[in-house]
């Protein structure tokens, strides 16, 4: 981990995946819609998933590998957002609202995979 920032990240994703599972209700219930939205459910809580497994990596390659694909997964979630938002399943507010953490959740990623890169390359070089 790197100054413990990975406890705050996974914390920030799991509330996100609970938005994500309470947005999936709202499409499938009140909008009934129900292939994109299973779409969103799973890289949108596939996120805190990814990022468990790095929490428990056996090197800092393995950390790596799986916060590289928990970033992919907020990449793909923020494309199911843009998409459901323009068919007009999620009305504007909302999706406002929750694109903007998936942003920041993918920048947060971003960062640890950039350090801890940084940290595999220094390691390597001494």
């Amino acid at each position: 981990m790197i100054g413990g920032r990975e406890n705050v990240l996974y914390d920030k994703v799991y509330a996100f995946a609970l938005r994500i599972i309470k947005a999936y209700r709202f499409l499938t219930g009140e909008q009934k819609e129900y292939i994109l939205s299973k779409q969103l459910l799973r890289c949108g809580t596939s996120i805190g998933a990814n990022i468990a497994e790095a929490n428990s990596a056996i090197s800092n390659a393995d950390f790596s590998a799986k916060m590289s694909i928990a970033y992919k997964e907020s990449l793909e979630t923020k494309y199911w957002l843009n998409l459901l938002h323009d068919s007009d399943y999620i009305p504007s507010k909302n999706f406002e609202s929750i694109l903007a953490e998936a942003d920041e959740l993918s920048k947060m990623l971003f960062t640890t995979i950039r350090s801890s890169r940084s940290l595999n390359n220094r390691a390597a070089i001494s």
